[in-house]
């Protein structure tokens, strides 16, 4: 039912009443649409801290803030930076370049710091051969291209870098190595030749049992297990320490491994207990012992073939096995005594006659046989 217009809609015109009885038949529309009440609203959502503690009130873990400002490289801030003499080797020796290219070049060496550190050795080898190609006479450089090389598995440009920063530095101390790498691309010449150069340069003791062991390796790939096995040997490589040092340990590891491929299962197993003893986590040792089997006890040698039990049950005057004369040796009789030969009345013996000294020659005594015991069954 349409309800009257008001008074006042006598005075509007025809388009303005149509109008208002259609916004009254749109209020009825929606007044018959209109829901009831509704449903209680949902349960809102639980709220869990990002910073892992249970408590509402507790206090945030303060982080430590990271400069977000980009480096002359275009990266991040880097938490170490290189060390000022070195910086300043890297600025010096790439004289050509432009202030800001040096020090983009000073960013890259951090980046390959911090990469080596992480462990990231390919990305660190990739940086630190950037670098070295533009300054290749500051020997902090080639040294961690040689060593990010090495650790990559890089041989051939690690024997590059390493020699170069040998020649620069004069130091030994990557020579254990330079050795490695060599023996990896199959020169073992050249592997003895700096093995014996670095015994006359009395190197540290760490490296000096590195090259070592490195050398034995050498020996080993050759074929010549009981050189590799003296070349550790007998250096005191076996001896057993109660304070084992970590180059002891890795030392008594190799040896194992070489006594082993020798076939010397007992000797592997002394050493490698060793290992696992001092080292419970080093290497692969354990899996190794394993693989030995069960340690057998060494059963003794006897002294000598076995005693017949008619010696054994002689009397103790009978001519039997003693401890001055042992079942495989029989004894010998001692000679019947001499007599004292006649002298001529009026004639003065001899000094030595007079003493007793003086003895006919002694005729041969052949000692008894033993019959063999076995030979009797």
């Amino acid at each position: 039912m349409e309800r009257p217009l008001p008074e006042a809609a006598q005075h509007w015109g025809g388009v303005a009443r149509r109008g208002a009885r259609l916004v009254q038949a749109d209020d009825r529309d929606q007044s018959r649409e209109r829901p009831g009440p509704s449903a209680p609203p949902p349960a809102p959502d639980r709220w869990v801290r990002a910073d892992g503690h249970t408590s509402e009130w507790a206090d945030p873990v303060r982080r430590q803030k990271v400069s977000a400002r980009p480096s002359p490289g275009g990266r991040a801030s880097r938490t170490q930076p290189l060390p000022a003499d070195v910086a300043a080797q890297v600025r010096n020796a790439a004289d050509v370049a432009t202030a800001r290219h040096r020090e983009v070049l000073v960013g890259k060496m951090e980046d390959a710091v911090a990469a080596y550190d992480r462990g990231r050795y390919p990305e660190a080898a990739r940086l630190a051969k950037q670098v070295a190609d533009e300054v290749p006479t500051v020997a902090a450089v080639r040294e961690l291209a040689g060593l990010s090389a090495y650790r990559s598995g890089r041989w051939r440009e690690a024997i590059r870098h390493l020699t170069a920063f040998g020649a620069m530095s004069d130091s030994v101390t990557h020579v254990p190595a330079l050795m490695d790498c060599h023996r990896a691309v199959g020169q073992p010449r050249r592997v003895a030749d700096l093995w014996a150069a670095l015994r006359h340069q009395s190197p540290e003791p760490e490296v000096l049992a590195e090259a070592r062991i490195v050398a034995a390796g050498a020996q080993a790939d050759r074929g010549d297990l009981l050189g590799a096995i003296a070349v550790l040997a007998t250096a005191g490589a076996a001896k057993s320490l109660r304070n084992p040092a970590d180059r002891h340990v890795r030392q008594w590891y190799a040896l194992g491994d070489l006594y082993e491929r020798a076939g010397d299962l007992p000797r592997a197993r002394e050493l490698f207990t060793r290992v696992l003893r001092v080292e419970p986590d080093a290497y692969d040792v354990a899996d190794r012992l394993e693989g030995l089997g069960p340690d057998r006890p060494r059963r003794k040698r006897r002294g000598g073939p076995p005693v017949p039990r008619s010696l054994k049950d002689a009397a103790p005057g009978s001519t039997g096995p003693t401890a001055s004369h042992p079942a495989s040796s029989p004894p010998v009789p001692e000679p019947p005594p001499v007599p004292e030969p006649p002298h001529a009345t009026g004639t003065s013996r001899n000094p030595d006659e007079a003493s007793g000294l003086a003895s006919p020659p002694c005729e041969a005594v052949s000692a008894p046989k033993i019959a063999d015991p076995l030979a009797a069954s």
